[in-house]
């Protein structure tokens, strides 16, 4: 009984409080107790899913790179702070990890013989395993789909389905449609979670035809790998980068630079996209074209750059021609700062955008 009274009389003084004074004392508050606050109030549950909260928590990071033995993140704001995190996965090992994806609330690392799904905000992870007949298969993504989380991993046209509340692999060979009565699909980039439920690829036929660039989607529900809509332009040289991003939170971004001029694009599209890919309009957001612009896709790997677009800011993690991985800010048509990552000393870390979540890792019913 005394504990309530303690409790009523600590929220009474909580409400007496100017919200923006709560928001302040909340930034600074651990990930983890964050959690269990949301029970406080529907405004203070409400707050901690608004984006622009975390963004603008004390702790929170947009960048995360992995070399063959260390994991990190990259804090952007006020200054660019990098510290090593632990995966604190039982089992595993040695990370080796084949790719990271940035599954919009949690993060997806890659591996020979399976993949990590982690919340490195909140410290929790779990190794799913998977058998040697999908070992060549790469980790696309994490959906919450039928209010179920999925994860995905495609080769070639077999995709493989991974439902964390059954903890069962479901193998489905893909069907493809095109723009008149079926599209060959050559290759695949880097998979996009557009509002946390459906994945988006960029496709093309010819890797140098700048018109043979769309969007694809995998219709989880048909099997069919669906031609979504084009792109506002493509690759006119091999070494080009050409980075499908989130725009907004619902709309798709799309970052580009000829390797031979070093011009920089970032083309958005106007409205909020919906599941039939109807009316989808890029605009040209933003162009960088001062001479002092980085490559930002060095020319051992071909690795692509990860990036995001805040307000007039562009952002990108890239690495360079020694494998030293680098921040860049661009604004107001220039390079505003260049920042080499020298703690990460391992060269090529594979590096993708992330903003931190309060979702907990998803486990076996």
């Amino acid at each position: 009984m005394e504990h309530l009274k303690k409790k009523g009389k600590e929220m009474a003084y909580l409400k007496k409080l100017p919200w923006e004074l709560i928001e302040e004392i909340l930034s600074r508050v651990p990930p983890k107790s964050l959690v269990r606050f949301r029970t406080v109030s529907k405004q203070w549950n409400a707050l901690f899913d608004d984006k622009t909260f975390i963004n603008n928590h004390k702790m929170t990071f947009r960048f995360i790179l992995a070399t063959e033995s260390k994991i990190y993140s990259v804090s952007i704001d006020p200054m660019i702070v990098v510290r090593e995190l632990l995966l604190g996965t039982p089992g595993l090992e040695t990370l080796k990890l084949k790719n990271l994806v940035d599954c919009n609330e949690l993060l997806l690392c890659g591996k020979n013989n399976g993949a990590v799904v982690w919340n490195p905000w909140l410290g929790q992870s779990r190794l799913i395993e998977q058998s040697l007949k999908h070992s060549l298969m790469e980790f696309d993504g994490i959906v919450y789909d039928n209010k179920k989380y999925k994860m995905v991993a495609f080769s070639f046209d077999l995709w493989t389905i991974y439902d964390f509340s059954s903890d069962v692999w479901i193998d489905h060979k893909s069907k493809q449609t095109g723009d008149s009565g079926g599209t060959s699909v050559v290759s695949v980039e880097k998979a996009v979670s557009l509002n946390g439920t459906l994945y988006y690829w960029v496709c093309f036929r010819d890797k140098t035809d700048p018109m043979c660039y769309r969007i694809y989607k995998f219709g989880f529900s048909s099997r069919i790998w669906v031609s979504f809509c084009n792109l506002p332009c493509g690759r006119n040289h091999d070494g080009d980068a050409l980075v499908l991003g989130v725009f907004k939170e619902d709309r798709f971004s799309l970052l580009k630079q000829c390797m031979v001029t070093k011009k920089i694009e970032i083309w958005v599209t106007e409205n909020k996209i919906d599941e039939d890919g109807a009316d989808v309009v890029w605009m040209n957001f933003m162009t960088f074209l001062s001479p002092n612009l980085p490559d930002l896709v060095e020319t051992v790997n071909y690795s692509e750059p990860s990036y995001f677009v805040e307000g007039k800011r562009l952002v990108v993690c890239s690495c360079d021609n020694t494998g030293h991985a680098w921040i860049y800010v661009l604004a107001e048509n220039k390079l505003i700062s260049k920042t080499r990552i020298d703690c990460v000393v391992d060269p090529w870390p594979l590096h993708c955008t992330f903003v931190p979540s309060l979702v907990a890792v998803p486990v076996p019913c």
